[in-house]
């Protein structure tokens, strides 16, 4: 029998050229700009093309390791990819939390975050972990008023409990950096700090070597309006400056970097998130290398990451579990080591025992239902992933650098440099959202009108102003805020006995477009929940106008076509104005060459897709007698 040649899959089909790919798409263009149709840009500064292939991903050296091994590009875990499902718990009164840490534990967290703030006896921290199996389940303390008491505390416990310390996993989220950000002051002084990283190093080494004790905080940076790439630049630089004091002390770079974590957070970019979390991983291989480390477990960051506060909305809240959702399956698909995923309704309210049980179970899901922790790094490969990794990586390294050649990541927050270049890209992130070019479901687009929120909105949930410090400050935010403080400032107005805005929406003319004008006004003023009175369209300006002078709505807006516009707004505001002057009366479009005729004529706003949304929202309350939230 003769031997048959092998060939290989679809060899049927010829190889396709890169070059002939795009003579294909600029023939299909038709002219069209390549560059404004199919690249478009990241917050990062990425250009994406709208196909990748392996030539993109020619020469990275990663792609030839396996999971498990190093750099750990592709995660810690040599088969599978079993995260740890964290919940943290935000109450500080003892009792409490830890009926809620156990009732967590019981529902299938593997790991709890506990605030110890109230915690100042031995007697207060067995109370706090009554009840809580420390051998199967790893504890993190999120917060307390004196690190080095609750460890000690810790210590005993396990003593009395008759458990060795190798067996306990956790940590303390010890961060003198993101304290300096977030106040504005040091704690106590640099040199405390450093003096207490070095005695609380000294027992989780000698006593708690599975507890970690540095939790670089990359979290806040995101959440303050970072890039992922800032993000991940200004994480490496903290702990580079932790690593940097504590080895000038003579402490080894291999007794710290095994006790060092990162807190990242996720957000929407589902792809970009992926890459940052491989990226991090690279990075800090080539980070403690420089530092000279020689034991493995140097370079095995452990990264815990949850679902990011800043894109999180109020209103329209259940669209929340859709952004954890991603964000979650994010964190998973990029090897995270650990994930906690907030409660959809945190943005506005202490979360109850429902929104902590979906949370929770969105993870079971993830892992029980979907299988996402079977598979160890199911992005490696893929060219889009892998070039994005490599993008991120170089990008943050450069800016890495950057901060190394300004003095270090502390001489960078006291100059004001990491808080200037973290509230440039919170403000275009505020403009985009402002202006629609960031949507937020159920906020800036496509809202509820008929929704109310501010029955359910607790005042903790309102935003913190910074106040005073030596040094600037991080500002922790949410996108959505301006927005709600519009929408609840008229609600509130109307819970005072005041009248619930009213928009009428007068149409006529060609039916498409007043179709596509009203929904499109219908949507601009629900954004400040007001109440919408839609039309199917009048025959006459008579007849339009009588019908909006009888809805007694004190906004109009004009809903028709560009070429209808000349011959029927003037005789609209004409017959409005000289019946009822304070309406205000409103042109859907921007027809600039007649927006001077159309003013004099009586109009008074136009809304088209160029308005500032949440500045003309803010100055139609202010006309409408609806003060801001107080």
């Amino acid at each position: 029998m003769e031997k048959q040649e092998r060939t290989g899959l679809f060899s049927e089909f010829p190889p396709v050229a890169t070059r002939e790919w795009e003579e294909k798409i600029l023939t299909d263009l038709k002219g069209a700009d390549y560059q404004k149709k199919l690249i478009w840009k990241t917050d990062e500064g990425f250009d994406v093309k709208p196909y990748y292939r392996a030539e993109d991903i020619a020469g990275l050296e990663h792609l030839s390791t396996l999971p498990g091994r190093s750099p750990y590009v592709r995660g810690l875990r040599k088969s599978g990819n079993g995260w740890r499902i964290r919940e943290d718990i935000s109450s500080t009164d003892i009792i409490v939390a830890n009926l809620m840490a156990r009732d967590a534990i019981c529902k299938g967290a593997d790991e709890v975050g506990l605030m110890a703030n109230e915690v100042t006896t031995h007697d207060q921290l067995n109370r706090l972990l009554d009840g809580i199996d420390l051998q199967k389940t790893a504890v993190n303390f999120i917060s307390a008023q004196s690190y080095p008491l609750v460890l000690e505390f810790l210590v005993y416990e396990l003593t009395q409990r008759g458990i060795g310390g190798e067996s306990l996993r956790g940590s303390l989220n010890f961060d003198p950096i993101s304290y300096l950000l977030l106040h504005g002051e040091f704690y106590i002084s640099p040199e405390n700090d450093l003096e207490e990283a070095e005695y609380l190093l000294g027992i989780i080494r000698s006593k708690l070597p599975g507890f970690s004790l540095l939790n670089i905080n990359g979290h806040y940076f995101q959440d303050s309006g970072s890039t992922l790439v800032q993000e991940l630049a200004f994480s490496l630089a903290s702990a580079t400056e932790y690593f940097a004091l504590l080895t000038g002390r003579g402490i080894s770079i291999d007794d710290i970097a095994p006790y060092t974590r990162f807190s990242l957070a996720i957000g929407p970019n589902y792809f970009s998130e992926m890459a940052k979390l491989r990226a991090a991983r690279l990075l800090w291989t080539n980070m403690v290398r420089h530092f000279g480390a020689k034991r493995e477990e140097s370079y095995r960051l452990f990264i815990h990451c949850s679902t990011a506060a800043w894109n999180k909305s109020v209103f329209d809240p259940y669209v929340n579990l859709l952004r954890t959702t991603t964000e979650g399956m994010s964190a998973a698909l990029g090897n995270a080591d650990s994930v906690s995923i907030t409660p959809f309704d945190a943005a506005y309210k202490e979360p109850d025992e429902i929104s902590r049980r979906i949370a929770r179970n969105q993870q079971l899901v993830m892992k029980e239902e979907a299988y996402l922790d079977k598979i160890a790094d199911p992005g490696a490969g893929a060219y889009y992933i892998e070039n994005l990794t490599d993008q991120t990586a170089r990008r943050a390294w450069d800016l890495f650098r950057e901060i190394e050649t300004r003095g270090g990541m502390l001489e960078c927050i006291k100059s004001g440099f990491v808080q200037d270049e973290i509230a440039q890209t919170r403000d275009k992130k505020l403009a985009d959202v402002a202006q629609r070019r960031m949507i937020m479901l159920g906020t800036n687009q496509y809202p509820n009108p008929a929704e109310t929120m501010s029955e359910m909105v607790s005042s903790a949930a309102a935003v913190q102003e910074p106040v005073s410090s030596t040094f600037k400050q991080l500002r922790p935010f949410r996108v959505t805020a301006g927005f709600e403080e519009v929408r609840l400032a008229a609600e509130r107005f109307v819970g005072k006995g005041g009248r619930r805005p009213s928009v009428f929406l007068l149409t006529m003319g060609n039916l498409a477009m007043l179709r596509a004008r009203a929904g499109f006004a219908a949507n601009f003023f629900g954004c400040a929940g007001y109440e919408i009175i839609d039309n199917p369209g009048f025959a006459t300006t008579a007849e339009g106008v009588e019908a909006a002078l009888s809805s007694g709505s004190q906004v109009v807006v004009i809903c028709s076509s560009d070429e209808e516009y000349p011959a029927i707004v003037p005789d609209i505001a004409r017959q409005i104005k000289n019946q009822e002057k304070k309406i205000i009366l409103v042109v859907a479009g921007f027809p600039k060459d007649l927006v001077d005729t159309f003013r004099a004529a009586g109009v008074d706003e136009f809304i088209h897709v160029r308005s500032n949304l949440l500045e003309t929202l803010t100055e139609f309350n202010r006309k409408l007698g609806i003060t801001m939230i107080d």
